[in-house]
């Protein structure tokens, strides 16, 4: 049967005989496990059974066309009872049950040793037509003969080099039925025949282990490659969970640490209103700062995570900026006496300008962190491109320092990673502000490149589109890093939502102390309450995010707003630095500030808010 089988056994070992040449239950090889090897010999099945009719229809078409032939050249009733011996059993096997994709992999190797069997049957069948059929005097009968089983066998060696069982089973009885058939008329052209057809059959088993050996081979690369890009999938995945459960770590850690902080905050600042001038009061409040930075700088990851910053590119002078760093860190520089030196240039570049200066005063933090002697330089100058896209400004940042080892280069970029600082000490900081820098050059398109050597210093370089130099350049424009102007006391009423009662204790003495009248409620049931009975019109709404009994403020003050037709403007107060619940919050266009919040900062959005509206 020319085409039924194409089956595999376990692929052997590379330098050792193949053994599944025997069976194809043969014990799998250890280089290959026992369920790839399934698999492989699954593959096989499949496209043997996908051409199964076909193949009974070619080979006992090609038996029939024989027989007939052989009755037409000498009418016998065996040759006729032969032909129908060979079609019954060619009507059996359409019959017999056959393997289906719905079987267990499991049961393979039993359906490949049952095709085995069948075809090894159908050959031995076959082998009976050359001692028939083959004769001396009738030389055209046996070139006939002779041809249709050749290529019957060069058929099968395409469909069976898989499963070497199948092809010994179906190539063997046949052809060496064949050859001794030839062999044994005696004369020389049957003998040169027979020498032929033995010699075709060495050289096509030959061919068969060959091929036999290089579809095994590719179907276990396939089978691996495919394991091995599930792996990395399931790698990647937990990586990507990994990621997203130290993002909401962080965001509940900062939260809880928040709340408490922002109490503090307010009490500490009603206690300097009550005792001007009190060394304890400035230093609680300078500790409270300290602490609120940290958080903050956690903040600013969360908030680049979610993605709710958005660049807004304009023309920027360095000589500007390079003149309002200069105050921030020049105290620093000469505290750990070092040199610092940001030298003008008079470029201009498109940047976002507050998110450029943030990447810069990193930069700068860390190098004045980690350099002991020496100093620290910040320097522009210009790049040509070659490619006709306008030229680049390169700001370096160099430092003196301890520099980095080649082996952590990428890793300073990661959260929480401080080279040289295992003991975490306070004045390092948190290991965030790289991390920070890293996300902004992709928010800005500003790539981001390091060079360093130990105990030579580092290099931090930008690489920035340059733009023209304006013709009446505006003030340098870190708006957010200004000074504040002085607030302005908010007159009227104003309600709090917040579910902690010290946050509502502090609010309501920090505010009445600056003349505000403050009503701090913990929930939406008492804040409408409140609304319904309260003649006295509300200025201004604040609300927490996250409240007691899965309620939020920005969803609750919008109920109470329509609920009772407030024209009072909406403000959260909050801790919440989750980058889900930042996005809404930013898609709401709700103003926020977050906790710990300053006195002066939140009387001032007050005073910018509660104009806007009253109830």
């Amino acid at each position: 049967m020319a085409s039924m089988g194409r089956v595999i056994a376990a692929p052997p070992p590379r330098s050792s005989p193949d053994p599944t040449a025997t069976h194809a239950a043969a014990p799998v090889a250890a280089a290959v496990p026992q369920d790839l090897a399934l698999r492989v010999l699954r593959e096989h099945l499949a496209a043997v059974y996908g051409a199964y009719d076909a193949s009974i229809v070619v080979h006992f078409g090609l038996g029939a066309a024989l027989g007939a032939a052989m009755y037409i050249a000498s009418p016998r009733a065996w040759i006729l009872a032969w032909m129908a011996a060979h079609l019954l059993l060619g009507l059996a096997l359409f019959l017999m049950p056959r393997w289906h994709a719905g079987l267990p992999l499991r049961q393979t190797p039993l359906w490949a040793r049952r095709h085995a069997r069948t075809v090894t049957l159908v050959s031995l069948a076959t082998a009976t037509a050359p001692w028939l059929f083959i004769s001396r005097d009738d030389l055209s009968a046996t070139s006939v003969l002779t041809v249709v089983i050749i290529g019957s066998c060069a058929r099968a060696m395409q469909l069976l080099w898989p499963l070497k069982p199948a092809l010994y089973g179906y190539t063997l009885p046949m052809m060496l039925s064949l050859i001794v058939a030839l062999a044994w008329q005696g004369d020389g052209m049957h003998l040169f025949l027979s020498m032929f057809s033995l010699a075709y059959l060495l050289f096509t088993l030959r061919v068969g282990r060959q091929q036999h050996r290089l579809l095994t081979d590719s179907l276990v690369l396939r089978f691996e490659n495919e394991a091995l890009a599930t792996r990395l999938g399931e790698q990647i995945a937990a990586a990507e969970r990994a990621s997203i459960e130290k993002t909401r770590f962080l965001a509940t850690a900062s939260h809880d640490l928040r709340q408490p902080l922002h109490a503090i905050a307010l009490f500490g600042a009603a206690l300097e209103n009550e005792h001007p001038g009190s060394r304890n009061a400035q230093r609680l409040m300078r500790a409270v700062n300290a602490l609120g930075s940290s958080l903050d700088t956690m903040l600013d990851v969360s908030r680049l995570d979610a993605g709710v910053v958005e660049p807004v590119l304009e023309p920027v002078s360095l000589d500007g900026l390079f003149r309002a760093l200069n105050p921030m860190f020049s105290a620093q520089a000469e505290q750990r006496q070092l040199q610092l030196r940001l030298r003008a240039s008079g470029l201009w570049v498109r940047s976002d300008p507050r998110l450029l200066h943030r990447m810069l005063s990193n930069l700068l933090d860390n190098a004045l962190k980690y350099t002991a002697r020496g100093g620290v330089s910040v320097r522009a100058r210009v790049r040509r491109n070659g490619d006709g896209l306008g030229d680049s400004v390169w700001i370096e940042v160099v430092d003196s320092g301890i520099g980095i080892a080649p082996g952590q280069l990428e890793r300073v970029f990661e959260e929480f990673y401080q080279v040289d600082n295992p003991g975490r000490e306070r004045s390092h900081g948190l290991g965030i502000g790289l991390a920070i820098v890293r996300r902004l050059s992709r928010l800005l398109g500003h790539p981001v490149q390091l060079r360093s050597r130990v105990g030579r210093g580092t290099r931090f370089r930008l690489v920035l589109p340059r733009c023209d130099a304006q013709a009446a350049p505006g003030p340098w424009a870190v708006r957010a890093e200004a000074v504040p102007a002085p607030a302005v006391p908010v007159p009227g009423r104003i309600l709090l939502i917040d579910d902690d009662a010290e946050i509502r204790a502090a609010m309501t003495e920090l505010l009445r102390a600056h003349g505000i009248d403050l009503e701090a409620v913990a929930g939406e049931a008492e804040a409408a309450a409140l609304l319904a009975s309260g003649p006295a019109p509300f200025r201004a709404l604040l609300c927490d995010y996250r409240l007691a009994n899965g309620d939020n403020g920005l969803d609750v003050g919008q109920r109470l707003r329509a609920r009772f037709a407030l024209a009072a403007p909406l403000m959260l107060v909050t801790g919440e630095t989750a980058p889900e619940r930042l996005q809404r919050v930013r898609a709401s266009g709700v103003p926020v500030l977050f906790k710990p919040v300053e006195a002066m900062a939140l009387l001032r959005a007050l005073a910018e808010l509660a104009p806007h509206g009253t109830r």
